[in-house]
């Protein structure tokens, strides 16, 4: 960021501006982007995951508002503003208004983390990595206050499960973390991506040597998500719609636009961890390539490398969707029992074997 910093502010003391002015705006203006880009990719997710599972399931999908149906989640969005945001009587009114804003507040932290490209990190600390696992699993207390004040049992019976799900998913999680730290050295995002940085392009990423922590990872941050076959917390055909039940309109909307963005921030840091983040697969950028070593090709890099991250998360994002509508929901024991019996043996094995590959490579001590 130090480079933008300085053209930010070159460019201000150009047009008089003084220099403090800058220096207060610089951290506000890239949230601000963040914020607005992440409504624009929340409702284009929900638009793909309804056109996808349309076609999985052989059926049209949203056709009907706008071209192709693609104003549909405007449409849905307008729908949930105009709603009465109705408050039962018997809730702790405190808590219940205060869970959806509690649930997006680390979502746009925890995206405002994530290294784009080589000089957009907003949060570029020496253990980011440490700090996003923090914010990805915050959301969860604000779960927790949902099913609680909502004087529901049906609610409450959701946030019991969501919390039961995410504490033992994050076990598996970690130990497969750690094992990327090992591979990379770092604790650093933008150091992890680095560090898969190769002449041979993709065949430097860590989902090479760490595939099985890959799978552990992918289907633990499923659990985290919510996500199918994982989605006990909102098993409609037990709990109606779980810790959410008693909200509406605007507040109900928080909870379900924080889902669609932790869906895109976790697709983008398996990205990071695992497929060299915003470095291009063929070891080399098209910009360069096509333009190369102008000034023009130096901006159009970093468009280039947001766009690669963006494209890989996608993917995994595809994946995700197509998953939801292959494999039914598991039961709540075996949901448990899956993280506890499998998932984490496999991932302190997982860590293991990348400390003594890392050993054969001459890179522990």
């Amino acid at each position: 960021m130090n480079y933008l910093y300085f053209l930010y502010i070159e460019f201000l003391q150009k047009h008089g501006i003084p220099k403090l002015f800058g220096d207060i705006t610089f951290y506000v203006i890239p949230f601000c982007i963040i914020f607005g880009a992440l409504l624009v990719v929340i409702l284009a997710l929900v638009l793909a995951e309804r056109k996808l599972l349309g076609f999985f399931t052989q059926r049209k999908g949203p056709n009907r508002v706008g071209y192709w149906g693609l104003l549909q989640t405007l449409a849905d969005a307008f729908k949930l503003l105009c709603k009465e945001n109705i408050t039962p009587a018997r809730v702790d009114r405190f808590l219940f208004n205060l869970a959806p804003i509690l649930v997006f507040i680390p979502v746009m932290a925890a995206v405002g983390i994530i290294p784009y490209s080589a000089e957009f990190t907003f949060v570029n600390t020496q253990t980011n990595v440490i700090l996003y696992l923090i914010l990805a699993a915050f959301p969860i207390l604000s779960v927790f206050l949902a099913g609680w004040a909502s004087s529901n049992k049906y609610s409450l019976f959701g946030a019991a499960r969501s919390i039961s799900q995410v504490l033992s998913y994050e076990l598996p999680i970690t130990f497969v973390l750690l094992s990327v730290v090992v591979l990379a050295s770092s604790m650093n995002m933008t150091g992890i991506t680095m560090a898969q940085f190769s002449k041979w392009g993709m065949f430097g990423w860590f989902v090479f040597p760490c595939i099985l922590g890959f799978i552990i990872m992918f289907i633990s941050i499923l659990a985290e998500l919510n996500r199918c076959p994982f989605d006990l917390p909102e098993a409609e055909s037990e709990l109606v719609c779980g810790y959410n039940t008693e909200y509406s309109g605007m507040r109900f909307a928080l909870f379900y636009l924080s889902e669609y963005a932790m869906l895109f921030a976790n697709s983008m840091f398996m990205a990071i961890l695992f497929f060299g983040g915003y470095l291009s697969p063929f070891g080399k950028y098209l910009s360069n390539i096509l333009f190369g070593e102008t000034p023009f090709a130096s901006v159009l890099l970093y468009f280039e490398q947001a766009g690669w991250l963006f494209f890989k998360a996608s993917l995994l994002i595809f994946v995700i969707i197509w998953i939801r509508a292959t494999l039914p929901r598991l039961a709540a024991f075996d949901l448990l029992k899956f993280s506890w019996v499998v998932l984490l043996p496999l991932s302190i094995i997982n860590l293991f074997i990348v400390v003594i590959y890392k050993f054969i490579l001459g890179g522990l001590a």
